[in-house]
C-alpha cells in the first residue's frame, strides 16, 4: 500500500493488522506510525483527536476490555513501542455478521504491528513482558460517561489470555458478564 505500511484484513471486518516497514542503516531507523493519507479511506473524516502512551509494568497484566459508545465511538490505532502485547479487539456491532468474535495479534517491538480497531469495537491488551509501554491514536478524545466495558473473564468470549492475568485494576475487574439483553453497538 505505501512504502511506510502494509494494511491487512482480519477476520472481523474493519479490522486491520498495520505492518510498520522500518527504514534503517547502521545507525537504526526511522519508523512511521501514521499517515494521514494512507489511512485515511479507513477511518473517513475522522481526524485524530488524542493520543496516549500507556506503561504496563508487570507481565501478566491485562487493562480492557474497554470501548465508548456513540456519539463518541472512537477507532484506535495501537502500537507497542517497547515490550510484547496479547492484544485483543471484539466486535460489538449490532447486526455484524462477526458480532461477539473476537481476533487477538501479538504486538512487539520487534515485529513492528500495529492494530486499527474501528468504532463499536472493545479492546484490551495482556503484557506479555515487564515494562510494555504502547501508544495510541484516537478517533474521538475519552469520554467518561461514554465508557462501555467487557469483563475479561466474561464465558461468552472465552479469550484464552495467555499468561496468568496478575492484575487487573478495580474498574475493570467491575465489568458485568454479557447477559442475552446485550445487542451490541449501534453506530
Amino acid at each position: 500500500m505505501s512504502v511506510h505500511f502494509d494494511v491487512l484484513d482480519t477476520p472481523l471486518q474493519g479490522l486491520k493488522v498495520i505492518q510498520r516497514k522500518p527504514i534503517g542503516d547502521h545507525r537504526g531507523y526511522l519508523e512511521r506510525m501514521f499517515c494521514a493519507e494512507v489511512f485515511e479511506p479507513m477511518i473517513p473524516g475522522k481526524p485524530i483527536a488524542q493520543i496516549n502512551h500507556t506503561l504496563t509494568a508487570k507481565r501478566g497484566t491485562v487493562r480492557g476490555l474497554h470501548f465508548q459508545y456513540p456519539p463518541y465511538a472512537e477507532t484506535k490505532i495501537v502500537s507497542c513501542l517497547r515490550g510484547e502485547v496479547f492484544d485483543v479487539a471484539v466486535d460489538l456491532r449490532q447486526g455484524s455478521p462477526t458480532f461477539l468474535k473476537w481476533h487477538a495479534e501479538i504486538l512487539s517491538e520487534r515485529n513492528h504491528k500495529s492494530l486499527l480497531i474501528p468504532e463499536g469495537f472493545a479492546h484490551g491488551f495482556q503484557a506479555l513482558s515487564d515494562e510494555s509501554e504502547m501508544l495510541y491514536f484516537h478517533t474521538a478524545t475519552y469520554q467518561p460517561a461514554a465508557e462501555g466495558g467487557l469483563n475479561l473473564k466474561d464465558p461468552n468470549l472465552d479469550i484464552p489470555w495467555p499468561e496468568t492475568v496478575c492484575e487487573v485494576s478495580p474498574r475493570d475487574t467491575a465489568h458485568p458478564f454479557l447477559s442475552d439483553a446485550f445487542e451490541g453497538v449501534i453506530l
